[in-house]
């Protein structure tokens, strides 16, 4: 990103230009000198005279001198506080790794963002009032000592507390990393996973517009901060949403990058220039670009500098020159920067070595940074990004300022610790120094009172989440108003999928409770039957509609609007989520309580954004996710990338996903009826992942008395043959339910064989509470331990086969809770391309095998001649030579 240096080949002339140039901004303003030089550059385009502008300013601050805000604040004041809380966070990584060398921690990451947070909690990061639902911020995780240091002197951390950083077991303790789910009535936004932050902060902020234009909620004055580290941006959700944030002009939306220059381990961009970099990045995705990358102690120098000589001494430098000068001293500077040019070394001939030493970067100047705060917040019809130029470990001298090793620096002897004390002033005895005492000034000192002025001013302490603070959600019209036609079936084909939405289409069209639903999709609505919605509630587009859709004569037509429920991604299953994170836990940060309802393929859910789930669960969300296509052999013709057959074993990780692989649509009714009832009636911090199918088969009408079974992931759905007979029970979930159910007749008719049959809508709560009796009856020692549902439905000794249209590692999970033989049948391997027959055939999970599988288990346990196997191979045509699926 360094710009190259051309030989002027008419000095005089260039000069004349610059100088009219220069004249017409004077006369004329900023704004006409930017509407003429846009002008020339358009020009220049059209002649064919340029044609790759360079998309990045000067390297230099963005906001002149003259435009600079006057400092609000009492500066002096500020430096004080924010020493104390550097202080703090340092004395609390430092304490966590003395007592216990393997907890970890993060010093230096802060020690360089400590100006940019203090400016955001002292002037600019507003709390939640009786009348305003305040602001959102995603701190730089790496970043929370420095937020816990801040609690601790605000009086909402004990000095307890912070002594015990990232010590949560045993007793309270502090998390590493911004997680609401260990600190609910703290952290309200998980950013621990480089990259989430980012990504989830655009479609906050998107998400908040939304519920303004549905007239659901008042945003419009709230705005969304995100603090970010320059190493962070290389993560691909960093990015990801940039384009749509400028796109819907969320001018609600600020990003601070701290660009320290660091990652952790070595520069960010050692032969090159990472805010450069950026700047291009952003400003060709649309945003207002604001760069903070030199101190107050620059603007004499600039002054001085008549002939730029500066800008030219910046470009040439790249980011691993930069960390080496910032981890030197003043001589090394001035030797090595400075008086490698006579008119640099002429800039600083009347600064001491210790004053070039002290010049500091921007990030690190409070009315620097205060200018470009207040410029971002005034900023109208774009976000705005800060890029703001730090040295990670700022404070610590020898022992990690700008030095490879910074990330790493857990530890400081006592000379890094006591040249730390003196550098920043602090009061605190050379004992005290050594013994890492926390410092707290006195509650009626000026600091605090200056402290609590500024946030009580501010509408409060933040971060602060507020667990339930939103009312209810209107009430929801009954299950059979939304869903008879699932309940009473009585034989109509049709798959889950298409049951799944036209549940969701019953529950839009009530009048109270069908605007608190947030469909979302990510580019599939038509494939899942979805367009009748694009006409019943309309796509969001905060533009409305600018243009005639192609099937505007059609009765399900593209319809886009300024009032649009349906969020309608585009390719972008992180987005689609993150837009679901938003509204999944909108009840605590917006104080509404809404439910989303975000349905892809299944394949591209866990596997493709498992990570944002985690976020999501760790934020305690609320909500549906419906991996429609689901399984390996349902979706036929797709093939290996497509075919999905193991998201329920990565929805069995997260403890609050609620995972369901119902068979049948009066099973997805009873489950989405009470999924509703868990989040929105008794406030539960769960959320449910249901899979359906695009597979058209005959619905049978709700049993009585199966529901509690259906909740609790299993219930006996029919017995087939006769008393006397030989006898299995077969298990199956999911669209392999009718292969179960047809294998129970080929059983009966041509082998005698009796069958009981269990509909499993979900192993995974059926093995969780399994556990979770095993453990009662473990720790209670009693003579009469409890079953479980599955020990209790799955007593006895006949044989068990059981088969899902997932690895078998998914049924699997309840193998060890029940005493009879037990066989799995699964798909695991690689997807095929092939229809549903065929690849049944392949991964074993057809009638047929089923129906082996039976007898074979029969045969073992001793209760059929072992002829029989060899018969059924034969009748069965199963090929005794194929290779297993999953097999390479």
């Amino acid at each position: 990103m360094l710009k190259k240096t051309f030989i002027d080949q008419d000095a005089i002339e260039t000069g004349e230009w610059l100088e009219a140039f220069e004249a017409l901004a004077q006369e004329g303003g900023g704004e006409r000198a930017r509407f003429v030089l846009d002008l020339i550059q358009e020009k220049a385009r059209l002649i064919g005279v340029a044609t790759n502008n360079l998309p990045y300013s000067a390297y230099r601050n963005t906001i002149p001198l003259p435009q600079q805000p006057k400092f609000p604040g009492n500066l002096e004041m500020e430096e004080r506080i924010t020493s104390i809380i550097r202080w703090n966070a340092l004395a609390m990584v430092v304490r966590a790794n003395k007592a216990y060398g393997e907890l970890g921690g993060h010093i230096a990451s802060y020690a360089s963002a400590a100006e940019i947070f203090e400016m955001g909690f002292n002037h600019f990061f507003r709390g939640r009032t009786e009348t305003f639902d305040g602001d959102l911020v995603y701190f730089q995780p790496h970043s929370a000592p420095g937020v816990y240091a801040r609690a601790f002197l605000e009086g909402r951390l004990s000095e307890v507390d912070i002594s015990s950083y990232r010590q949560e077991f045993p007793g309270k303790g502090l998390c590493s990393y911004p997680h609401p789910w260990l600190m609910n009535e703290f952290w309200q936004l998980p950013t621990g996973s480089m990259g989430i932050g980012p990504l989830s902060a655009v479609y906050q902020a998107r998400y908040m517009r939304y519920l303004q234009a549905r007239g659901l909620a008042d945003t419009q004055e709230r705005h969304v901060w995100g603090v970010f580290g320059d190493g962070e941006m290389d993560e691909p959700e960093s990015i990801a949403g940039l384009t749509l944030a400028a796109r819907e002009g969320l001018e609600n939306l600020t990003f601070i990058v701290n660009c320290n220059l660091q990652r952790l381990d070595g520069p960010v961009r050692g032969n090159g220039q990472i805010i450069q970099e950026l700047e291009a990045l952003f400003v060709g995705a649309g945003w207002n670009v604001i760069k903070v990358l030199w101190g107050s102690e620059w603007d004499s120098i600039f002054a001085r500098d008549t002939n730029n000589v500066l800008l030219r001494r910046f470009a040439e430098t790249v980011d691993g020159e930069y960390q080496n000068l910032g981890s030197k001293e003043g001589d090394y500077n001035r030797s090595k920067f400075f008086d490698v040019d006579p008119e640099s070394a002429a800039l600083v001939s009347h600064l001491s070595d210790d004053e070039i030493h002290k010049l500091k970067r921007g990030g690190h100047d409070f009315k620097k940074l205060y200018a470009a705060f207040a410029t971002a917040k005034a900023h109208k019809g774009r976000p705005t990004v800060i890029l703001t130029k730090t040295k990670k470990g700022y404070g610590m001298g020898g022992s990690g300022e700008s030095r490879m090793m910074a990330h790493q620096a857990k530890k400081l002897d006592v000379d890094a610790l006591l040249a730390f004390r003196d550098r920043f002033n602090l009061p605190l005895t050379d004992k005290q120094v050594e013994a890492l005492e926390f410092y707290k000034p006195p509650e009626d000192s000026p600091e605090l009172r200056y402290l609590q002025a500024r946030r009580a001013d501010l509408g409060g302490y933040l971060p602060r989440r507020f667990p339930n603070a939103a009312t209810s959600a209107p009430k929801r019209p009954e299950l059979a108003k939304y869903a008879k036609f699932a309940l009473a079936a009585d034989g109509k084909e049709m798959s889950t999928t298409m049951a799944a939405v036209r549940m969701l289409g019953g529950l839009l069209k009530d009048k109270e409770f069908g605007p608190r639903l947030v469909p979302i999709v990510a580019d599939e609505a038509r494939t899942f039957g979805m367009d009748n919605l694009f006409r019943q509630v309309g796509i969001y587009a905060p533009e409305g509609q600018l243009y005639e859709p192609e099937d505007s004569g059609s009765m399900m037509y593209y319809k886009e609007s300024t009032d649009g429920q349906l969020l309608e991604e585009g390719i972008t299953e992180a987005g689609a989520l993150s837009s679901w994170t938003a509204a999944a836990t909108s009840y605590s940060l917006h104080n509404t309580e809404m439910l989303p309802v975000y349905i892809y393929y299944s394949m591209f859910g866990f596997q493709r954004v498992g990570d944002l789930i985690w976020a999501a669960a760790d934020q305690r969300a609320r909500g549906f996710l419906l991996g429609a296509t689901a399984g390996r052999t349902t979706l036929s013709g797709e093939g290996l990338q497509h075919q999905d057959g193991s998201s329920h074993m990565m929805a069995a990780s997260i403890p609050n996903c609620r995972a369901y692989d119902p068979a049948f649509a009066y099973e997805l009714a009873v489950i989405m009826e009470y999924g509703m009832g868990r989040m929105l009636d008794e406030k539960r911090d769960e959320f449910f992942y249901i899979t359906v199918m695009n597979e058209n088969y005959a619905q049978p009408s709700l049993p009585e008395g199966v529901k509690d079974g259906i909740i609790r992931g299993m219930y006996k759905f029919v017995s087939r043959g006769k008393t006397k007979a030989p006898h299995v029970r077969l298990v199956g979930s999911g669209t392999i339910m009718m292969e179960v159910l047809a294998a129970a007749e080929i059983l009966e008719k041509d082998y005698g064989i009796a069958s009981d049959i269990y509909s499993a809508t979900s192993f995974t709560e059926l093995a969780r509470e399994a556990a979770l009796v095993q453990r009662q009856n473990r720790l209670g020692a009693v003579k009469n331990p409890a079953k479980s549902h599955v020990e209790t439905l799955l007593s006895g000794t006949d044989a068990v086969i059981a088969a899902s249209d997932y690895v078998r590692a998914f049924p699997q999970q309840i193998a060890p809770y029940i005493d009879a033989t037990m066989t799995v049948l699964g798909t695991d391997g690689f997807g095929r391309s092939a229809n549903r027959k065929s690849l049944r055939r392949f991964f074993e999970v057809d009638r047929q095998h089923i129906a082996l599988a039976a007898i074979e288990s029969l045969v073992r346990q001793g209760k059929l001649d072992h002829s029989f196997i060899g018969k059924a191979i034969s009748e069965l045509e199963v090929d005794v030579e194929a290779a297993a699926s999953w097999t390479v």
